[in-house]
Formats: C-alpha cells, structure tokens, sequence
C-alpha cells in the first residue's frame, strides 16, 4: 500500500517528515500505513538529519489568571500554586499547553522532575498537589500518540530534589536527592523508558542533595548539592559516570570555581563554545576545559533565574525579578553576548520549577 497515493515512496516520506511535532499524533491516526512510518526509529533519524526536527522547551510552570496578573495578586496566587506543562517552540516564539492524563487532573507534583527521551516526557517524583507527601511516581507524555500512561516507580521509596538527566534516545538517569526523613542521598538509577525497568547504579562518592545532573558524550555528571550534615551549603565538586565502563570517575573536588546552587548547569550541546554552562552571580558562565569564563551578564528582570536552555549557538533563559513577579524570557546569542527578550502572553508567566529541552 502507497503511503502517499500515487506518489513515489521516498517523496511520501519527504513529505511526512515535514509535519509539525504538534500534529504528528493526528498524522499517524489517519491509517496504519502512515502510523507505522511515523513510530519507525528511521522516521526520527530522517527528520533529525534533514534538519526538520523541531526543538522545544517543555517546562513545569504554575498556572496563571490573567485576571489576577493585572490586579497585582500574582504574589497572593503563589502560594498555592497548580503546575502544568508548559511548551515553548524558539522557532516560532508560541507558547502552548500539553494536556494532562487523568492521574494529574489535580495538576503536576510539586518540585517533580521531567526528561526527555526520543519522542516521550517523563514526570519523575515530586510531592502530591492534595496530599503534599513525596512521591516516586514516574508518567510517561507520547508525542506521537498524545496519550499518557504510568511508569514503574522510581526504586528505593519517594526521594526528593534529585538530579535527572537523559541519553535523549532510551535512558533517564536519577541522582541523589533526599529521602522522607530529609537524609541526603548517594545512590543513583537508570531508567529504561521502552522497556519500563529501573536499573540501580553504583553508589556516588558522598551524599548530594539538590544536585544537578548533566549527560554529554556518553557519561554523566552529577555537579554539586550538599551532605546531610550541610544542608544548604552547596559544595563544589562532581562526579562523572562513564555509562560504557559503568564506573564512577575520580572525584572532581573544585569543579566550580564557586559553592552555589547547580541547578542552571546545562549540557553546552553540540557547538564548540562550551562543554556546560551554567548562570551564577548575575552572570552567565561557560566551562572551557577546566576553567569557567564569563559569557555575558545576566538581564535584571531576570535575575532569578529559573530555568536555562542552549542549542544551535543560542541560551535560552527564563527567570524573575523577585518572588511573585511574573516570568519571563530572555534569548543570548553565545557568539555576540547580545540578548532579546522573548515576548510570552501572561498566562505563560507563571513560576517555573523545572524544563527540558526535546527534539521532536
């Protein structure tokens, strides 16, 4: 059967290659035929090698009324917020909303973490928005079936502020964190997401909670966080996990050149500027080999910054002037140090907890 009628199979493909992400799920319910195409791993690797692969940032963002953003009460709705997921495409500049599955109609956990990997967004973890108690629940978002369904649970009980980061194909990798009695963690898991099965690790050097972890070229590296006995003092070293040999590596005691929170530490992707970077002090900060330079300085209405993302030469920054003030974000040209700020509607202004960037 054609997949196209009446056209040549490789335009028929050239042709489906070219759907935006957003209508993929619509695409593949049209007949079997195009289904099967649309799921083959080879489908992916087209669109990415012919450059229509679509980049986003998807984030776990509080919602907003607009109604109460011009009256000044966003700080008072703050303080018992409901997060979605919000989708940011910076090609475009739009904003949109993925839907939620019937077990997050509350809204997402607090303070979960997400993940992209192929084709599905993964929810780790977080805190129950009734109950507020820690969870180690994993949901599974497919883009090309818009249909959600439930993941084997994070191992080991509920853990809290952990790192996460993914291989982008098949593995989610979970670090550190603290468990139900707030004792900081040095265990670690992998999480195969086609198969739905969780693999532990080796243990880290030392306990990190609120890690931050990053994945490039085959290892991870989990950078910062803080002991039990710390709580809050962040600390400057890392540690790297070579998925080949599936061994930690020596530890990094001076990685930073300065305690802070790690949370904007981002892979630097595939140009040659940096290996991470990372917003710390006002400024944006880039690892060149074994020394962090300043980039550009960081925006005021952004100063705290929420959520960093880099590809294709470009950060893409969201953050606040102060707490209950609205969201926004900032683009950096990583060639030029200039920045644009990125227009968004108010009710994509929300406070930010966590994002990840997919390649669709």
């Amino acid at each position: 059967m054609e997949l196209i009628s009446g056209l040549p199979e490789d335009v028929a493909r050239d042709c489906l290659i070219r759907v935006p992400y957003e209508q993929l799920a619509a695409v593949a319910s049209v007949c079997k035929g195009w289904s099967s195409e649309i799921h083959s791993p080879e489908f992916h690797r087209r669109r990415r090698t012919t450059k229509h692969a679509q980049k986003i940032l998807v984030t776990v963002q509080s919602k907003i009324e607009s109604e109460k953003a011009r009256t000044g009460l966003l700080a008072k709705a703050s303080a018992n917020p409901v997060y979605r997921l919000s989708v940011f495409e910076p090609e475009t500049g739009l904003w949109s909303e993925l839907p939620l599955g019937p077990e997050l109609a509350s809204g997402l956990p607090m303070f979960c973490q997400i993940a992209g990997v192929g084709y599905e967004l993964v929810v780790m973890g977080g805190w129950d928005p009734d109950s507020w108690k820690a969870s180690n629940s994993v949901f599974i978002y497919n883009f090309l079936s818009a249909k959600w369904r439930r993941g084997a649970d994070m191992p080991g009980g509920p853990r809290t502020f952990f790192a996460c980061a993914s291989d982008q194909d098949h593995t989610v990798y979970v670090a550190g964190g603290h468990d139900e009695e707030k004792n900081a963690l040095k265990s670690a898991l992998a999480y195969d997401v086609a198969s739905d099965v969780w693999v532990p690790l080796p243990e880290m050097s030392r306990e990190r909670d609120e890690c931050k972890a990053v994945f490039r070229r085959g290892a991870l590296r989990v950078v910062g966080g803080y002991c039990t006995e710390m709580q809050g003092r962040f600390e400057r070293s890392a540690e790297v996990f070579d998925v080949a040999s599936w061994k930690w590596g020596p530890l990094e005691e001076e990685f930073l050149d300065a305690a802070a929170c790690p949370r904007t530490c981002v892979d630097g992707g595939d140009g040659k500027e940096g290996e991470m970077y990372m917003c710390r002090g006002g400024d944006v900060v880039v690892l060149q080999g074994e020394t962090w330079r300043k980039v550009a300085k960081v925006p005021r209405e952004i100063r705290n910054v929420a959520s960093v993302g880099v590809w294709e030469g470009s950060m893409f920054v969201i953050g606040s002037s102060g707490f209950g003030e609205p969201h926004m974000g900032f683009v950096l040209d990583l060639k030029n140090g200039a920045w644009a700020k990125v227009v968004s509607p108010e009710e994509y202004t929300g406070h930010l907890q966590s994002s990840c960037i997919l390649e669709i």
